[in-house]
This record gives structure tokens, C-alpha cells and sequence, in this order.
């Protein structure tokens, strides 16, 4: 059986617990150190909870140490790298490639740092030791599907959550305009701020918009299609997003993957247990800058956020009319008063709360923005929200119990749907039962109950029903046996894949350019093993990204406004983005169908000076 993985991000213990509550295979969690998100770290001690609550349902731990790596930093990093191992991690996402170089005894998976997007690529990755290549988000499903064919690695894709604009670990944007590097964890994300599309003739064709901040992707209804190319670990974005955001997108995400493995019986999730939640999970009412495919189907238009890099939530309709203080919605809806709303106007997004419902009129606690025939959308659900945040919802291994009673005592079996059993015994005098039927159903009931552990007893066989077994003593041995039950799912770890780097492996590359981001002396001897004869020094080591491209990227303004350069677009020549003092030139590979951003030479100095 192929084992399939729901992965889940957390950037605390109580974000992992609640995704492994809510149905994930496995989790991902920061460190101290060397994450991709600064503000999600965890100490060692921390990480070490985590795994001990998740491998009780076989559920998998994966640490990030996915940022680069200078050389006065190769030994800290080290250090990090196996704390996290000592912690019980069951694998460790990285970028640099001197973490293969440090002979570490845990399984290796290459982050989308990687910029994996390639099957060339992707076969050098598990020729090189890695057990997993996690693929860039940019991607075509016949892409995704090559990839898969190409490589012994496990893949794993982004389902659902925010897209980088720009191939992960590719993008310098940040840095071009700040200290702050995506490849350090410290992305300023300049790709949300407002830009202005201009000519090289000083004219301005687009002002004040978000350019390069594109929608969320939501891949719930297509995971059966990712499975048939070969996926089998399944990605939800947001290691910085609060517990009901994780509570309701794995509660969606772990429903769509189950329903998908039910139609292909050669495949199975990866962990154990139930998670039934006490609500009906809608991604929508969660944080989204609007669902989007992406290009899961090809490049395509319409995938943008011109209007705002915030959530935006569910659609509810369009405003028919306003009145005073109030306006009345074109058609049914379910707002009530504590909901938030904002509005799509021309000039922008403007947001309020619901203070009053009465039919289809609608008093918000502000009309800024509120005119006949803006789209209203909800991005705050107060009901959702409660429910979310009140529920209980627990996970469960089934179990059956096994209870034999004799003359010379009582032995209470508990095996799991894993086949992991328990027991236990008491040597005591039993006196025979009046009424055997009445005891056997008496100590079923007692068999059964399983409180607040982390089974549910499903079944209970009862052997030696003439011998009355008091119900203190059967519940003794009860919770004895449960508690042995849960301590032999302690002992049981995840399946590793620690594998060897093959020495053979040729990268498919003799060079290396500045944007592929070799900054130390053991990622350096990595690439020269394998057959890399030129290293250019990585770019986020130079003081400068002048002359360099910034951010290359699948996504292209041009295709999305309506001005491919394949379609005879009106706009000819150069094009330019600007904010405030930074101007980058948009240039464009129509053959690959991509487009970047290109750090001038020549700086502009800010208006003022």
C-alpha cells in the first residue's frame, strides 16, 4: 500500500496539536533557528511535545532549517539540525545543501526553497539522498505529473494557503529593497505593496494597484487529480495562522483526501484515527485573498488581488440600493449582526462590522465606500468563528476489548486498529455469577468506556461471563490496560526514509548562477561533487542586487491585464513597476512564459531629496 500524507502547518505546540485533533498525517514546526518563518520558532524542548502528542497517532514531524546558510554559521546550524533530531523529529525541510554535507541520521526533504520545478531537478534530489523534493507552487498538474515520474523521491505539494509570486528561494525582492531576505526567514513581502505600471516614456498605465499580490490557492477538489500524478503528501500553507484557521482548513482538507483515497484502493493515509468535527468546515471563512486553481491548469489571467492583499472572504452579494445609514443586498444572505464585511469599489477595498440585520437591509457601523452595486463580501463569519473556537473535537483510535474472567481472576485485552495490543491482569478470587447475562453485559459496559484517552472501544468480547466480576475491578484493569495500550503507541515510531547521497548523481547543471544561492563552503563542495565546474558567489551574500533579476515568476502582468506580448498588445517597449523610490524593469521569456523583475543599475533617489 502507498502511504498518502495530509500536512499541516504549526507554529506552536498548540497549532500542531489542534492540527493533529483535526485530522493531519503530519505537521510542520519551526525551530529556534534557520526557519523560513522567524516569527514561528520553538525551542527544542517545545518540539519534543509536539512529538510526543503527534506519534501517539502515527503522525509525523517535520522541522524546518530551510534558510540559507553562511559559513560563520555552519556549526550553530549543525547543532540546531540534530537538538531537533535528539527532539524526535521525524524529518528536517531544508534548503542548503550543507545540511546533506553533515552525515545526519534523520530523513532529508528538499524545501520549495529548492525552487523545485523541474524533473531533472527533482531526479538529482533523490539520487542526492533526499527522501522528499516539495515542489514549487507555480506549477501545471503535467508538470507536477512529469516531476513525479522522473524522481524515486516522494513529492509533496501546496494545497491550499498564500503563493509566492516568485519561485520559492529564487525571489529577491525583499532583499533588493531591505536587510530583510525571503531566504533568511525574514521576507518583507513587498510583493502585497501597491505598485505602479509605467512606460519607459514616463507614462502611467496602471496606478496604485497590488500587481504582484495573487490569490490563495484552494486544490480541495482536485486532490484525486494530484494523487494520479503521483502526490502523495498534501500541503496546507500558514504556520503564522491562529488555531481556527488551522481547526477548519485540515477539517476540510482531511475530508477531501479521504474522500479521494476511497476511490483508489492502493492507497492509504499515512497515520491513524478519527476526526469527526463538531462543525462543517468552509476554507472560505477562513483567511483568503480569494480561492484560485492557480495554474494547476495551465497559465492563465485572473489569478491576481489587484485590489488588496487582505482577506476578502466569501461573497455574499451585490448592494441594491442605500439609504441613510443602511443598504439593502440584491438577493438572499446569512449575515447577522458582529459579522465583517468589506466592499470591492473601484477605488479599492473599504471593510466594516454588521451592527443590525432586518431582512436584506443592513446596517454597518460605517458606509465609507457603500454605493448601489459594490460586490459585499464577508471576511469575518462571527457564528463560524464561535463555533470553530468552542469546538471539541477529539481524535480517536478504535479499539476492541478482549475480557476473559476465571475462577483465579480477570485479564482485560485492548488491541487497536493497528493490531497494537495491551493488557491487564489481576490474580482474585471470583465468585460465580447469579445471572451470567446481566455480568457479561456489565462488564462489556465497562470494557467499553474509554474517558479521555485517545481511543474509542468500538466492540468488547466477553469470555468466562459466570464468574462476577465486580465493576471497580473491571474498571481497575480498564484503565490499566488503556493507559499500557497508549504507552506501546509511544514506542512506535513513523517509518524513516535515511538514505545515502549517491556520490554518481550529476546536478543536471555545470553552472550555477548568483540567484541559486550558494553561500557556504560545504554547499559549494556538494554542487563541485557533482559535477557543477562554475559557482558564482550567492547573490544574498552581495551588498547590492543591482543588475540582477529580483523575482522570476510563472504569474505575468502582462497575460493578466490583457497585453501578452503573443496577442498584439497595445502596450509596446519597455515596462517598468515603481514604489516610491524603487523601480524595477519588467522583463519577459515569452517562449518559457515567464516574467521578472530586474533591479536597475542605477538607483532613483526618493521625491524630497
Amino acid at each position: 500500500m502507498k502511504l498518502v500524507e495530509l500536512l499541516a502547518p504549526a507554529k506552536d505546540y498548540a497549532a500542531a496539536a489542534a492540527a493533529v485533533d483535526y485530522g493531519a498525517d503530519a505537521i510542520y514546526i519551526g525551530g529556534a533557528r534557520f526557519g523560513a518563518r522567524q516569527a514561528a520558532g520553538n525551542s527544542a524542548e517545545e518540539i519534543a511535545r509536539v512529538v510526543e502528542y503527534a506519534h501517539r497517532f502515527g503522525v509525523r514531524v517535520h522541522a524546518t532549517l530551510n534558510t540559507l546558510v553562511w559559513d560563520d554559521e555552519l556549526e550553530a546550524a549543525e547543532r540546531q539540525a540534530r537538538s531537533l533530531i535528539d527532539a524526535g523529529v521525524d524529518a528536517l525541510i531544508v534548503q542548503d545543501m550543507a545540511l546533506r554535507r553533515m552525515d545526519l541520521p534523520v530523513e532529508l526533504h528538499a524545501s520549495t526553497q529548492v525552487s523545485n520545478r523541474t524533473p531533472e531537478g527533482a531526479r538529482f534530489l533523490g539520487e542526492a539522498g533526499f527522501a522528499r523534493v516539495i515542489l514549487e507552487r507555480n506549477l501545471t498538474l503535467e508538470e507536477i505529473r512529469a516531476i513525479c515520474a522522473a524522481t524515486a523521491a516522494e513529492v509533496e505539494c501546496f494545497v491550499h494557503g498564500a503563493v509566492c509570486v516568485g519561485y520559492s528561494g529564487r525571489c529577491f525582492l525583499s532583499r533588493s529593497m531591505s536587510a530583510r531576505s525571503g531566504n533568511r526567514g525574514a521576507c518583507s513581502q513587498p510583493c502585497r505593496l501597491t505598485w505602479d505600471l509605467t512606460d519607459g516614456k514616463g507614462r502611467t498605465w496602471i496606478a496604485g494597484k497590488h500587481l504582484l499580490s495573487v490569490r490563495d490557492m484552494n486544490l480541495s477538489q482536485r486532490i484525486g487529480d494530484l494523487l494520479d500524478a503521483g502526490v502523495t503528501s498534501f500541503k496546507i500553507e500558514g504556520r503564522l495562522k491562529d488555531l481556527a484557521y488551522i481547526r477548519n482548513v485540515v477539517a476540510h482538507y482531511r475530508r477531501a483526501v479521504d474522500e479521494a483515497l476511497a476511490l483508489r484502493p492502493g492507497l492509504v493515509r499515512s497515520s491513524v484515527g478519527e476526526s469527526v468535527p463538531d462543525f462543517t468546515p468552509d476554507p472560505s471563512k477562513s483567511f483568503t485573498r480569494g480561492e484560485s486553481d492557480y495554474f494547476l491548469d495551465g497559465k492563465r489571467a485572473g489569478v491576481a488581488s489587484f485590489d488588496t492583499p487582505k482577506a476578502v472572504g466569501e461573497r455574499v452579494g451585490r448592494v441594491a440600493g442605500v439609504s441613510g445609514g443602511t443598504f439593502t443586498l440584491d438577493g438572499a444572505h446569512d449575515l447577522a449582526p458582529g459579522d465583517g464585511i468589506c466592499f470591492l469599489t473601484p477605488r479599492g477595498v473599504t471593510g466594516t462590522n454588521v451592527n443590525a440585520v432586518e431582512g436584506r437591509r443592513i446596517t454597518p457601523n460605517r458606509m465609507e465606500g457603500i454605493t448601489p452595486g459594490a460586490e459585499v463580501r464577508r471576511n469575518f463569519d462571527r457564528r463560524f468563528t464561535l463555533a470553530v473556537e468552542r469546538s471539541r473535537t477529539r481524535r480517536v483510535i478504535p479499539a476492541k476489548a478482549a475480557a476473559e474472567a476465571t475462577a483465579e481472576g480477570l485479564k482485560l485485552t485492548y488491541t487497536d486498529c493497528e493490531g497494537v495490543a495491551a493488557s491487564a491482569v489481576r490474580a482474585v478470587r471470583l465468585d460465580p455469577a447469579k445471572n451470567p447475562d446481566a455480568n457479561a453485559a456489565a462488564l462489556r459496559a465497562q470494557a467499553m468506556k474509554s474517558g479521555d484517552t485517545i481511543f474509542a472501544v468500538r466492540e468488547a468480547e466477553v469470555r468466562g461471563a459466570e464468574w462476577f466480576v465486580p465493576a471497580s475491578l473491571a474498571a481497575e484493569l480498564r484503565r490499566e490496560a488503556l493507559a499500557a495500550l497508549a504507552g506501546a503507541r509511544r514506542e512506535r515510531r513513523p517509518e524513516h526514509r535515511i538514505l545515502p547521497e549517491n556520490p554518481a548523481a550529476k546536478y543536471p547543471s555545470e553552472r550555477l548562477a548568483a540567484e541559486e544561492n550558494v553561500t557556504n563552503r560545504l554547499a559549494e563542495a556538494f554542487y563541485r561533487d557533482h559535477g557543477v565546474r562554475q559557482i558564482e558567489r550567492g547573490l544574498d551574500l552581495a551588498p547590492t542586487t543591482a543588475g540582477h533579476v529580483v523575482l522570476r515568476s510563472a504569474y505575468c502582468i502582462r497575460r493578466e491585464i490583457g497585453e501578452c506580448l503573443r496577442e498584439h498588445p497595445r502596450l509596446r517597449g519597455d515596462l517598468f513597476l515603481e514604489h516610491g523610490a524603487y523601480r524595477y524593469r519588467l522583463a519577459f521569456d515569452c517562449e518559457a512564459c515567464e516574467m521578472s523583475l530586474v533591479d536597475p543599475l542605477e538607483k532613483r533617489e526618493p521625491e524630497g531629496v
